[in-house]
């Protein structure tokens, strides 16, 4: 089950649409559902134009020469998916990404990102495709026929509720693609997130709040200020910042901070960061 109403997470086409499995012997105009159903997922909802669709393996599939997830194979070893997703982006994005993609979820923790970090360094970026789709999770999960898709917004995909939050950071509604329509686009998303073992707020991609993003430097330490008498310190997340307009700087530019707040501070936190236009997306005691 999905937490929360999907609709208002973002969430309600994953939840709503059945799981495709192919079925051999179908004709290849279903198989051209089929193979768009791959792209989609193992792309990211990234748009592919007539000239970078692979044509042989798609036509191997439709013969039935390639299972679905033989054909997920040769998608996520193509130089298409190679260019986006890992020759251009840094070694944990394009892993987080892998796990999106591959098995539809977040990874879990370090070890797991170090794991296939270590595969790449030793064995090279095939082989680590290899390692998601020769897995048992992704034979048991999908199988030869399924085309992989996102579940990790389900609590039985997870294995943490720290990587069930994660999912909400890396998929914002199902038209967002991984880089193009993501805030984030090729910086990682889950780094140090995963590293600490963070959790993250799970907010409506409707919100204000929703386009939040760790900054790129590390969070700040308390700014001065100690905790009050019984130790109570709060992070307050806060996103929307536009830059003063008579700089003229784009109005839509928007940047992230990090506040680390005795109790005592949260209003008036709360009330500056008003003024200023913010808008905060979490507030959690540390």
């Amino acid at each position: 089950m999905p937490f929360g109403p999907a609709s208002r997470l973002g969430v309600s086409l994953f939840d709503e649409t059945p799981p495709v499995e192919w079925v051999p012997g179908r004709s290849a105009e279903e198989a051209e559902a089929y193979i768009r159903a791959v792209y989609r997922q193992v792309l990211g909802n990234a748009y592919v134009m007539e000239s970078e669709r692979l044509a042989l393996p798609e036509s191997q599939f439709k013969l039935g020469e390639l299972s679905v997830r033989e054909f997920v194979r040769a998608v996520a070893k193509s130089d298409l998916y190679r260019s986006r997703f890992f020759a251009s982006c840094p070694r944990y994005r394009a892993t987080e990404l892998n796990f999106r993609h591959l098995l539809g979820r977040t990874p879990l923790d370090l070890e797991e990102m170090r794991m296939h970090s270590t595969i790449l360094d030793t064995e090279g970026f095939e082989a680590d495709i290899d390692a998601y789709l020769d897995s048992d999770e992704y034979q048991n999960t999908f199988g030869e026929n399924f085309v992989p898709y996102i579940r990790g917004y389900k609590t039985e995909a997870c294995d943490s509720m720290v990587q069930f939050t994660h999912l909400f950071q890396m998929v914002r509604g199902a038209s967002s693609s991984s880089l193009k329509a993501d805030v984030s686009g090729k910086q990682p998303k889950l780094n140090s997130l995963v590293i600490q073992g963070t959790p993250t707020p799970v907010v409506s991609p409707a919100s204000d709040g929703a386009t939040f993003q760790n900054p790129p430097v590390a969070a700040r330490q308390r700014h001065g200020v100690g905790a009050t008498a019984d130790g109570k310190v709060y992070r307050v997340e806060v996103t929307g910042y536009r830059a003063n307009t008579a700089r003229k700087v784009s109005q839509f530019r928007r940047a992230n901070q990090v506040y680390l707040v005795p109790f005592d501070k949260l209003s008036e936190t709360y009330q500056r960061v008003h003024r200023q236009g913010g808008v905060i997306a979490s507030i959690t005691a540390v």
